[in-house]
Parts: structure tokens; sequence; C-alpha cells
């Protein structure tokens, strides 16, 4: 126990010498955009009604200030104000040119009246997520085809009650889906930043065909065991960056997604070019980071760093099956830490259910050129179980730099997968044991092209850090 406890010690140690590492290559894509722009006009929530008691509802006080504001798009823009209170709403939506600014003791909470967020018909695409072609509630706060559009405050809350919708869900009551907290559809330019997301009825932030995507310094807490409570989940979106977030929920911490069977892979819209950087997470249902399950119309291009991932079910997760089709490629995964996870790392061939039965089940997905280095575990139940298709081999999966304290006498279960490895610990599964010289190409991090026969950088790993003392507890 002792010598765990120092292990653990050494983690929380690493990650802050990883945020300092990192912080000069993280963010590549949204280094112009920030939650402080300046707006000429402002108004403040009480202007237009709103009563901060946690009883009053102000759903047509948060509407009527959006239509106020609207107004002031094209004059440089405007903010909107929640002042300290507690301030019951039903779903409301932003506009383009406007900031949502909380104050520190601000906390907009969602009705627990379902008829508060509206059903809505679907997008005629229906490729996003893991919604079904039908009806929906509206999120919390919700946007289409907007710019500039900011979401911040001195760490606010939005609580979305979600206890009453997971009731509903157990118990088979619903008729349509969950609402996001936050869902910005076809926007470009949005920045969502310090504030604390809590109880979400399903995914927390849902930026779904977005472009220029900024979310940072968020904390997003709910119950373990709630059902779906995803932390951030881009979906069909690019140029996403997602750093210095704090997550503890019931299912994936991110999940980058891509629409699901048919509708993902006619609709084409892939997610790409994405950053995330000095995440911590929590999560017993799901993963600290996440690729699909629907990940049908792609998924490439994607750069994570600096992951501290604790008391989880699995830490590295990519889900996908037959009739997904699509892809998850050019995936680089460096510098994580984790404690007390189930499962190291896990990919899966055959996960989920499909939204009906039109799908192609000859639509084989392909993922491929997966890199995942300087990975250091403390406490793991299994390192990995990496599980491709029946005639759809998952190829160069490349693990470099890897040590794991791993309790099973089986730690890797691989099947269906070819790639390569170096410096794993324990040593990894036959299928990952070939020569990187001679059979694979591993993904480097850049945007080009894979780097055939590339050796690991000489960097500071933190397997570099942690070997020694993990001859303590391996043997």
């Amino acid at each position: 126990m002792r010598r765990s406890a120092s292990l653990l010690q050494v983690l929380l140690v690493f990650t802050t010498m990883v945020k300092t590492q990192w912080s000069t290559v993280s963010g590549i894509y949204c280094k112009e955009m920030s939650p402080n722009v300046y707006r000429p006009h402002s108004v403040t929530i009480t202007e237009f009604g709103a009563i901060g008691d946690g009883v009053t509802l102000n759903t047509k006080a948060f509407r009527n200030a959006i239509f106020y504001l609207n107004s002031f798009a094209d004059k440089g823009g405007a903010q909107l104000f929640v002042p300290a209170g507690k301030w019951l709403t039903g779903s409301f939506g932003l506009i383009s040119h406007l900031t949502l600014s909380l104050d520190k003791d601000a906390v907009i909470i969602g009705s627990p009246d379902s008829s508060d967020w509206p059903v809505v018909d679907p997008l005629p695409s229906y490729g996003r997520g893991r919604e079904l072609p039908g009806k929906r509630h509206q999120s919390l706060i919700f946007g289409s085809y907007l710019t500039d559009v900011i979401i911040t405050g001195a760490n606010g809350t939005i609580d979305g009650q979600g206890a009453i919708w997971w009731g509903w869900f157990h118990n088979h009551t619903l008729n349509y889906t969950r609402p996001h907290l936050v869902e910005l559809m076809y926007s470009t330019n949005v920045v969502i930043s310090n504030l604390t997301f809590k109880n979400s009825p399903f995914w927390n932030i849902h930026p779904v065909y977005c472009s220029q995507v900024l979310v940072q310094h968020v904390t997003i807490l709910a119950p373990l065991n709630s059902p779906n409570t995803d932390g951030i989940d881009p979906d069909s979106s690019t140029n996403v960056c997602i750093n210095h977030c704090y997550v503890k929920n019931g299912d994936d911490v991110i999940a980058i997604k891509s629409g699901w069977d048919e509708y993902g892979i006619s609709f084409a819209h892939p997610s790409s070019n994405i950053s995330i950087s000095n995440i911590t997470g929590e999560t017993r249902g799901g993963a600290g980071i996440a690729f699909g399950s629907e990940m049908s119309g792609g998924i490439s291009e994607v750069r994570a760093e600096g992951l501290r991932v604790v008391n989880s079910l699995q830490g590295i997760r990519i889900k996908t099956a037959p009739g997904r089709g699509g892809y998850v490629k050019n995936v680089y995964i460096a510098d994580v830490s984790m404690y007390n996870v189930s499962i190291a790392i896990r990919i899966s061939g055959n996960f989920g259910e499909h939204p009906d039965d039109k799908y192609d089940r000859n639509a084989l997905p392909m993922i491929s050129n997966i890199t995942i280095k300087d990975v250091v575990g403390v406490n793991v139940g299994v390192a990995g179980i990496l599980e491709g298709i029946h005639g759809d081999n998952f190829s160069n999966i490349c693990l470099s730099n890897v040590s794991l304290s791993v309790q099973s006498a089986h730690p890797w279960n691989c099947s269906l997968i070819e790639g390569y490895s170096n410096s794993v610990i324990p040593e990894s599964c036959e299928q990952l044991r070939s020569n990187c010289r001679q059979t694979s190409d591993c993904y480097d991090g850049s945007s080009s092209s894979a780097t055939h026969g590339q050796e690991p950088r000489d960097t500071l790993s933190t397997s570099q850090l942690l070997n020694p003392l993990m001859k303590f507890t391996l043997f």
C-alpha cells in the first residue's frame, strides 16, 4: 500500500510536468481563439424580469434577452450577463456574436419539467451521434448556423438536474432522446470556458458539424452511475481544441464521434484536426478518451497528450462494429498516466447496437495508424483487450514506452490486429511484436503522414520517470 501511494504521488507530480512539456504544441488549431472578446453591448438577465431564487421559471426572460441582443449582432456583438443566483430555465437558443457570461456564484438550472425542453424534429442527415432518426428533446443551451459564440464565466455553473431524466431512462418511459446541456450545430468560432457543468441528462458538451471549437478550463460533474453523461463529445467537427479540463462522470470523459451507420456514411462529415491536452478524468462506465462507436463519417488527425485517468473502467478506447463503415486513423496519444483502471487500452470491433436494420453489414470500418506511447499505469486490471473484425484486421497499432502494473495473469488479449510494440511492460501480445522497420508504419502525430519505421523520440516520458519505481510492484 505504501509503494502504491508513493507511485500515485509521482503521478500527481508528473501531471504538472506534462502540462509544461506539451503547452507549446497543444491548441494548434485554436490558438487565435479566446473567451475574452470585447462586446460593446451588454445586458443583465434581471433586466428582462428574471428572478434568481431557484424556483421562478425564467425561460421567457432568457429568450427575450437573446431576441433583444440579436439586434446588436452586426454592431460588434453583445453580452448577456448572469449574476449570482439560481436561475431556473427551460431550453433557450443562442445567436452569433454573443457572449453568455456567468458570475462565479451564478447557477443556470435546467427545469425538471420535460415540457420546458421542447421536442423538435431531427436534422435531415440523421448523422449525429447516438440519436435515432426521430424526434428529440432540445438541449438546454443550443444554437445552429452561428459564428463567434462564447459561453464562459468566472466558474459559474450550469446544472441540468439530470436525475429525473436518468430515472425515466432506466424505467423506459422516455419517447424521445434525452437532451444535452450544450449543443451547437453547424457553427464556427465557438469557445466554452471557465464553467462547471453538472448533472446533464445526456452528453454535456456536444459540438456537431462545427469548426474552430475551443473548450478549456471546464469542470464536468455527474454521479459515476449516471447513464450516458459523456463529458465533451466533438461530433463530425473539425479544428477542435480541448484542454485543461476535469471530468468526473458516468461515461466517456471525451468521446470523438462522426455519425451512426448508414446515416453517418451517407452524410460523410468527418471529425478531424482535434487537439486534446491536460485532461484529468474519472468514469465508472466509460473511458478517459474514446473514439466512436458512432464513427461512420470518419475520424482522423487526433493528437491527445497529458491525460490522467483515475478510478475508471478504461483508459483509452476505440469502439466500432461491422456496419459502421468509416475509419479511425492517424491518432496519436502520448503521456498518459492511469491509476486504478480496469482496462488500460481497449479496441473493440464488435461494439454497440445499430439505429435500425437498414445498415450495410458489409460496411466494415478501417482502424489504422494508431500510436499510443509514453503510458504509465498503477493498479491496472488488464493491460489491453484489442479485437479487430474477421476479414478486417485493424492495422498499424503501435505501442511504445508503456509501463503498466497489472493485476491479471493474462495482461493482453489480442485478435485480428497488426502492428508494433517497443518497450512495453508487461510484454505485449504476439500480434504487436513485429519488426517496425520492416512491417509497420507508426503514426508520429503529424498531419502529413505516418513515419515508416520511426524509433521513439528521445523525450522525457512517463515510463522514464517511473520505471525504477515500477520494479517494486511488478515483481
